[in-house]
């Protein structure tokens, strides 16, 4: 990070990409974009955007942008804009990835995943890059461990495609980079949310997903009650509890009893800050939680937020493969891809990243920080776009 030259930063307009871009200009580091337009708007006016939510249009100046497609050498670039773009650039922080966990998307998923690195390897190669930082997955770690380390191995099973790519991604790196004699790192957040300080975030997936989930459930119970005789909401037994709340029956069913490991966008970049200051060649970073949440307390936080009463945590299957209600089968069905993270038995070894945090505190996810997160995602509607 003392190297004049330009931090290059993929996946700027994601959801950790733009959060550690602002960070990176923030703190004075000039700052190459290597990205794509969007349907409808080119990415230099979509980083002009970002930089503006973060309150650092007039930080605009240090950083470039490049049109570029990452699963090509050169980037589609004409020789002239990769032999410039090949002498400034620094070190390289590659957090570009499709993040999908859909197997019928598995060629996307895998192109975006692996044949993304090709090119940002290749200008690691050509730059002389003094570092490589390569943003993975705690889940990469596979699902045949309880003790995940802090080092890659070579894992036997995977929930999803996504965390498959991404391991898969790991050694591409790391072989890449000793055999080009370039320092790298594997950084491997676990789930990430908001800002624990002010509520904002980019993105609202996984934990955001659940709550927005259950509220369009509610609202369709409170519009039945209220606008069309409640004959649908009596049949399962929503009704009112006189205190403000709705009574829900819903029960949520997991494989076994665990946790979710979540930590604040805020953390995640803190965390890899210092590690980005202070790297260890072919050191692998868990950013995770000490202290992961137990379903039964986040569907707490939700009944709270959202008003409700009535959801109940249930180890294994449903009896019979049969669900009770509408409600439980929709929730269920909604939240299927997720399950795998919401009663996680894995633990995560981050002796290494303490030490380079020099023990950094994570943020509890307490429910003044929920409702703090969650108010600002239904201010924004859920959705917003960059």
């Amino acid at each position: 990070m003392d190297d004049k030259r330009a931090v290059i930063l993929t996946g700027a307009t994601g959801f950790l990409g733009g959060f550690l871009l602002a960070a990176l200009v923030g703190r004075g580091h000039p700052v190459v974009v290597l990205g794509r337009s969007s349907k409808e708007t080119p990415l230099a006016e979509r980083i002009d955007h970002l930089l503006g939510w973060f309150g650092l249009a007039d930080r605009r100046s240090a950083v470039q942008t490049y049109e570029a497609d990452l699963t090509i050498e050169g980037f589609g670039l004409s020789r002239g804009l990769y032999g410039t773009l090949r002498d400034t650039a620094g070190p390289i922080l590659h957090c570009a990835s499709d993040t999908r966990f859909s197997e019928r998307k598995r060629g996307e998923i895998t192109d975006a995943n692996l044949n993304g690195l090709n090119g940002v390897l290749a200008l690691a190669r050509d730059a002389k890059s003094p570092w490589f930082h390569y943003v993975s997955t705690a889940y990469a770690s596979g699902t045949d461990r309880t003790v995940c380390l802090e080092e890659i191995g070579d894992p036997k099973g995977f929930a999803n495609v996504y965390e498959e790519t991404k391991a898969q991604a790991e050694r591409r790196v790391s072989s890449e980079c000793l055999r080009q004699n370039i320092p790298y790192t594997l950084i491997r957040p676990s789930i990430v949310y908001g800002d624990s300080r002010s509520g904002r975030s980019t993105g609202f997936q996984a934990l955001y997903f659940h709550v927005r989930s259950l509220l369009g459930i509610r609202d369709i119970y409170l519009e039945d009650l209220q606008d069309r005789g409640g004959r649908k909401s009596r049949e399962i037994g929503v009704q009112p509890d006189g205190q403000g709340n709705l009574i829900l029956p819903l029960r949520i069913y997991l494989p076994s009893r665990g946790t979710i490991n979540l930590i604040p966008v805020d953390y995640f970049v803190s965390a890899t800050l210092h590690i980005l200051e202070n790297p260890q060649n072919g050191g692998v970073y868990h950013i995770t939680s000490d202290r992961p949440k137990a379903m039964d307390e986040l569907a707490v936080y939700c009944e709270r937020f959202l008003n409700l009463r009535g959801i109940e945590i249930v180890d294994g299957p449903p009896p019979e493969g049969r669900l009770r209600n509408p409600a439980e089968e929709l929730f269920n069905r909604s939240i299927e891809p997720y399950r795998p993270y919401l009663s996680d038995t894995r633990t995560f070894e981050k002796a290494r990243t303490i030490q380079v945090t020099e023990g950094l505190p994570v943020p509890e996810l307490t429910y003044d920080v929920f409702k703090r997160c969650m108010d600002f995602a239904v201010e924004v509607g859920w959705k917003l776009d960059f």
